[in-house]
């Protein structure tokens, strides 16, 4: 593939991506309010276009068209920081997600990813072959965003937010790094791509040779962990509207609000990703049809996997209530940190006895 072609794909690539990704956004926030309406007897958004289907773009220009206050005493220029680098780190570990096999276009042969360039005669084409851990340091990095916000918004409800955001990452990112080291000693590698290769197939009577079967153990664990790093209900101690108000982000408003509202669903839409491609055999599903149905079948029940986490996401904050503090800190470092440890140390031994398969 020469440059230009490569720029022009990579290009279309990006606009896509970023187009879907931001119109997801928007409408998880739609779905959420429905479904949330639903469990609690309500009706959500029916106002604004055929039901409601217009709020996500109603919202959108309210938070553009909404005056930018800044309060005294703020740190401004890290003020003004802080929502950029949670948006930005938020966005930037989508682009090592592979949502798809490769595709043929005129005869250039292209990797369904942003990131990548596809090389003759290599196994993974276009893939990143540490693209797990890019997303784990990138997605890390995101925390300084809301601890920034709290200390530079000189409030006492955004400073507390924020340092429970922040030990609240530091407990729960170890558990979840280690919830995947049991994936990837089973597929031998650290490429997203090679992952999902090692998925394919099924074992006897037919069962997807997925890797939420021998290891459950590791995706509970992981979703445990991945709804604590991203804040939401059960584990939302960092934004607790009943304690601190809005927590870190109490005191922004119109778009700086809106960029950590987006990232926030743009990491649950990372953490899903991540869920699907290590546990759920990735883009891997049932082809049948004419050749350009079944290239773009592989990107379908990839987005239909997600949409399935995005549902739990959900259903889990319309149910259960938050924990107090003391139980976030004790549930992650006394249970969800040694059975991880525990995990790992099981698959090492059956891996280590059976082999791989």
């Amino acid at each position: 593939m020469d440059t230009q072609t490569f720029l022009i794909a990579a290009i279309i690539k990006i606009a896509l991506v970023a187009f879907l990704l931001l119109t997801g956004v928007a409408y998880t926030t739609w779905l959420e309010r429905k479904i949330i309406g639903r469990i609690q007897n309500r009706w959500g958004p029916t106002r604004v276009g055929p039901f409601g289907l217009l709020q996500p773009l109603a919202d959108g220009i309210k938070f553009i068209l909404k005056e930018d206050m800044v309060p005294d005493n703020v740190h401004k220029g890290l003020y003004i920081l802080a929502p950029m680098l949670a948006l930005s780190m938020a966005l930037i570990s989508i682009a090592v997600i592979p949502f798809g096999e490769t595709i043929t276009v005129n005869g250039t042969q292209t990797a369904l990813q942003i990131t990548g360039v596809p090389q003759p005669g290599q196994p993974h084409p276009g893939d990143i072959n540490i693209g797990l851990l890019i997303i784990l340091g990138v997605t890390s990095i995101g925390v300084y965003g809301i601890a920034l916000a709290g200390w530079s918004s000189n409030s006492k409800y955004a400073l507390l937010g924020s340092l429970r955001a922040s030990a609240q990452m530091i407990s729960y990112e170890l558990a979840l790094g280690l919830s995947l080291v049991g994936v990837l000693i089973l597929a031998g590698s650290f490429s997203l791509r090679a992952i999902v290769d090692s998925q394919a197939g099924a074992w006897f009577w037919h069962i997807p040779r997925w890797y939420i079967f021998p290891q459950l153990i590791a995706f509970f664990v992981y979703l445990m962990a991945a709804y604590a790093e991203t804040n939401r209900i059960p584990f939302d101690l960092p934004e607790a509207e009943t304690e601190l108000v809005a927590g870190y982000h109490t005191e922004y408003s119109a778009m700086k609000f809106a960029m950590f509202f987006m990232a926030e669903y743009l990491n649950m839409i990372t953490v899903s990703c991540i869920a699907t491609l290590l546990f759920f055999g990735g883009w891997h599903g049932p082809l049948f049809g004419p050749p350009l149905l079944q290239s773009l079948l592989p990107v379908f029940w990839f987005a239909a996997k997600i949409f399935v986490f995005m549902f739990v996401y959900i259903w889990i904050r319309g149910t259960l209530p938050r924990f107090r503090y003391d139980q976030l800190m004790a549930f992650g470092w006394k249970f969800l940190l040694p059975l991880a440890i525990a995990n790992i140390i099981v698959t090492s031994f059956i891996v280590a006895v059976w082999g791989h398969s």
